[in-house]
């Protein structure tokens, strides 16, 4: 009887519930088991998973394979067909004390192969909030799923469903649990986090979470926003950007392009200029403020001059963190349906030349660093991240967790100096 053995493709959330599956799994006893949590942003995210799914059937030829995740969410049926499967369970059965009973070695053979339910009628927040995930510096708190946007490219919402708010007492909570387990840190993550609170009573927004974590945790040394829509940013969290020195000055953003006409397309809710001119107020607001982004390179009918001004919204922007997709036809979104796709090989000059601009700007950020001076959480003995979310190396070895200061000294590989 050995316990389940995890493997995670995608995401951070996916991550965070990973860890959720093997309390779940854990306290109903399932044993000899593989589960493997998919992805499904792209159709080579579930290409990639069907080849996990292989490797780990060979390197586990007698323990039971569970595929779980988005890909399982939205394709059941090519799980399913799969010979190394055995059984496919969709997004919600996953968080369920009663599915992962169903699993445990005294069910086997009485529960159903494909257990996957219409995850649009969900309406709940998840009860699976566990204390604790991530390294002993930095804590992951999920306070958001799903998506009520329908971007033409994006399959996430069949996956995740609706956007549902965990409740900002239950937040509130976790958060103090955490911080008395001597965490420094704690990042805030969901599938569109700047929609939290609307499905809540009196629809709070995300500054208003935010506000209230940084009030009634007043030992939390540092509170972090993981990706959000800078379309959807209240007023409450612009203040907190600039007037609350523990809410750390990075913000990823979900822009995906820089040309209003692909924007448009896309159905995103957000022009060109309005990236512009938040990036310039939140900086205005808040000086030392760095920004990564996500940028969808090869999207259907881009031309060059579309792309140019995706290149071009890098430097205008300020961006430093680049998330860079070569667009992958997803079946089953409207995108893939339109005629004029883009050749494969030109995405992936596109997607190097955005990636190389990128670079550019990680090396501008690091040499503008050079001989300041940080506050540092070290991730383990050599390895810590400023503020900005820079990664800082250290040669004499420091406390894994704490908040170190130090002054930059130079930059190397993509790394700070300390």
């Amino acid at each position: 009887m050995n316990p389940p053995k995890f493997t995670t493709l995608g995401c951070r959330l996916n991550a965070y519930e990973t860890e959720a599956m093997k309390e779940l799994s854990q306290q109903a006893g399932v044993t000899d088991a593989v589960i493997i949590n998919t992805c499904a942003v792209t159709a080579e995210a579930v290409r990639k998973a069907r080849q996990e799914i292989r490797k780990l059937r060979r390197e586990n030829p007698n323990a039971r394979l569970i595929v779980t995740g988005c890909a399982a969410q939205t394709e059941p049926q090519t799980f399913a067909a799969m010979d190394e499967v055995d059984a496919v369970i969709g997004n919600t059965e996953k968080m369920r004390p009663e599915t992962w009973k169903g699993m445990a070695a005294d069910f086997v053979g009485q529960t159903e192969a494909v257990q996957v339910d219409d995850i649009m009628s969900v309406t709940e927040t998840a009860g699976h909030l566990i204390d604790g995930f991530g390294t002993r510096s930095r804590a992951y708190v999920q306070v958001q799923n799903g998506c009520d946007h329908r971007c033409t490219f994006c399959i996430i919402p069949y996956g995740r469903g609706n956007s549902r708010s965990v409740p900002a007492g239950v937040v509130v909570d976790q958060i103090r649990r955490l911080v008395d387990r001597g965490y420094n840190e704690v990042v805030l993550t969901g599938v569109d986090l700047t929609s939290w609170g609307a499905d809540l009573p009196a629809q709070p927004k995300l500054g208003d979470l935010v506000m209230r974590i940084l009030k009634l945790v007043p030992d939390l040394s540092r509170l972090r926003i993981s990706s959000i829509d800078s379309i959807e940013v209240d007023e409450n969290l612009m203040q907190a950007i600039a007037t609350e020195p523990r809410l750390m000055p990075h913000l990823h953003l979900s822009l995906q392009h820089g040309d209003d006409l692909i924007l448009k397309r896309m159905k995103r809710r957000h022009l060109r200029d309005d990236a512009i001119r938040f990036t310039e107020e939140a900086r205005k607001l808040r000086p030392e403020m760095t920004f990564g982004a996500d940028i969808i390179a090869g999207f259907p009918t881009e031309t060059e001059a579309h792309f140019e001004n995706s290149l071009k919204l890098v430097t205008d922007c300020d961006l430093t963190w680049l998330h860079v997709f070569p667009y992958s036809k997803r079946e089953g979104t409207p995108a893939a349906r339109i005629p004029q796709q883009v050749n494969g090989k030109l995405i992936k000059e596109r997607a190097a030349r955005l990636r190389a601009a990128g670079d550019a700007q990680v090396m501008r950020h690091l040499r503008g660093q050079i001989g300041k001076t940080h506050q540092i959480l070290m991730e383990n003995p050599h390895l810590g991240r400023t503020e900005q979310f820079t990664e800082v190396s250290f040669s004499t070895p420091q406390r894994e967790g704490e908040i170190v200061q130090a002054r930059i000294a130079g930059c190397s590989d993509g790394k700070l100096l300390a």
